[in-house]
């Protein structure tokens, strides 16, 4: 790995902060390589929108903002408006099927997974949508180990809720198992 660029793109109460910081510590705290990240809101913390950006490197990170992405999340319509435009030609463009319709051709491969729908139908509960997304990602692109993963949410998150955001995290997983380019 050099270095990989992500955004993570949403609405405020999905979780895409949450994945962002999940994500960054699985590569700094368990599989040695430097990660920053960071974020931005939009007027209102839930429901607003929502930015996190993500750099994961084998080598030292100087500048922590994402310019042109090589990995780009939309969980809502109005990130992709504003978002598609900046990924990195041949990147990743990771779309959530219920929230997002892809309008315009971007030079990248995109894919488009049920990860919403899938989560209210297997496990639920909305809560863990933002989880499901992050196994799909790592699905995908195994910038981390799963394991990885599961160990910063086994000491982030509380005894309680570990089960659940595992079961989201192993549904994510199987999602981009299953993932097809989107056909213009």
């Amino acid at each position: 790995m050099s270095r990989t660029r992500l955004v993570f793109s949403g609405s405020g109460g999905q979780g895409v902060v949450t994945a962002a910081i999940l994500l960054a510590e699985a590569a700094v705290l368990r599989e040695n390589l430097f990660a920053v990240q960071t974020q931005s809101y939009g007027a209102a913390a839930r429901g607003g929108a929502t930015r996190a950006d993500v750099i994961i490197s084998a080598d030292n990170i100087n500048y922590p903002k994402v310019n042109q992405p090589n990995i780009l999340v939309c969980l809502t319509q109005e990130a992709y408006s504003k978002y598609a435009p900046i990924i990195r030609p041949g990147g990743l463009l990771l779309t959530d099927l219920r929230y997002v319709k892809i309008e315009r051709k971007v030079e990248a491969r995109q894919r488009e997974l049920p990860m919403y729908d899938s989560v209210m139908e297997k496990i639920g509960k909305p809560v863990v949508f933002n989880i499901c997304m992050l196994g799909a990602l790592i699905g995908l692109t195994q910038l981390v180990r799963v394991e990885s993963i599961l160990s910063v949410l086994e000491t982030r998150l509380p005894a309680e809720v570990v089960a659940i955001n595992r079961q989201a995290l192993e549904l994510g997983l199987t999602l981009s198992q299953t993932a097809r380019p989107r056909v213009a």
